[in-house]
């Protein structure tokens, strides 16, 4: 039985070309959250950028997996698990942007800010209708907590750079950059550390996602859902393949495994 359910967010939720939450999918979770089950976001976004736009609107979530399970909260904002970069990777990022400069973004837990803001941050950006973060000094990121890395420039680029961070893994859900973070730490290990705090089994578990970074997600979960857009990689990990976010794909998965909803 199907007790929690875990949302990625950008080509799941929500729409590369609206922007928006398709009705038929807001519809959907009202109806499965007023029958029990329990609704968690899991997304590699920043929480600041959750509010952004205010994308989520009032829909019943009970908890978060930020930062693609670096950052985990529930709804009153409890912290449930955190996991931090390594510093020595990240003095190892830095002498090689200092080597060969691209856009990168370092990820506090109540802040971001990039060494340089180019046209690969702006058309990242813009793909997902964020505002352009701020720019800051990038060495505090020796001193502070990093949750999370992003670095803007094409897959085959990033060799240089994580082969100075053996502590960390890269993982895509755009094409434009990379989200990085601890080895060890995915979405997966979010989702369980959310789904033991309210003390539900992970074989009574959904996931729904779409990229890259959903895979291990999915894996972990009892029933693993593809969108209809997601990769074929995403799409050969999952229990089953719903329809595009464009076309009720939401919807359609619920109506395939909480037919008693409707």
């Amino acid at each position: 039985m199907i007790k929690a359910i875990f949302f990625d967010i950008d080509g799941t939720l929500v729409s590369f070309q609206t922007h928006t939450i398709p009705e038929s999918a807001k519809r959907a979770l009202c109806a499965a959250h007023a029958h029990g089950v329990r609704l968690f976001i899991a997304t590699g976004r920043h929480r600041l950028l959750l509010k952004e736009g205010n994308i989520l609107g009032d829909l019943p979530f009970d908890g978060y997996v930020t930062l693609n399970g670096q950052y985990c909260y529930t709804r009153d904002g409890q912290m449930i698990h955190e996991q931090c970069v390594d510093p020595t990777d990240i003095a190892g990022l830095l002498a090689r942007l200092e080597e060969k400069s691209s856009a990168c973004l370092l990820i506090e837990r109540d802040r971001m800010y990039a060494n340089l803001i180019n046209e690969h941050v702006k058309r990242a950006w813009s793909a997902v209708k964020f505002s352009i973060p701020p720019i800051g000094d990038v060495r505090q990121a020796l001193h502070n907590h990093i949750y999370q890395i992003n670095l803007f420039l094409p897959q085959e680029q990033e060799a240089f750079y994580m082969d100075a961070m053996p502590h960390s893994i890269a993982t895509r859900w755009s094409p434009y950059f990379s989200d990085i973070g601890p080895r060890g730490g995915s979405k997966a290990v979010g989702i369980e550390k959310l789904a033991a705090h309210f003390s539900i089994p992970m074989s009574d578990v959904m996931a729904i996602g779409d990229g890259e970074n959903d895979i291990d997600m999915l894996r972990a979960a009892g029933i693993g859902v593809a969108m209809g857009n997601a990769s074929d990689a995403v799409k050969k990990v999952a229990n089953y393949v719903t329809t595009d976010v464009d076309h009720d794909g939401i919807l359609n998965a619920f109506k395939q495994f909480l037919p008693f909803i409707f």
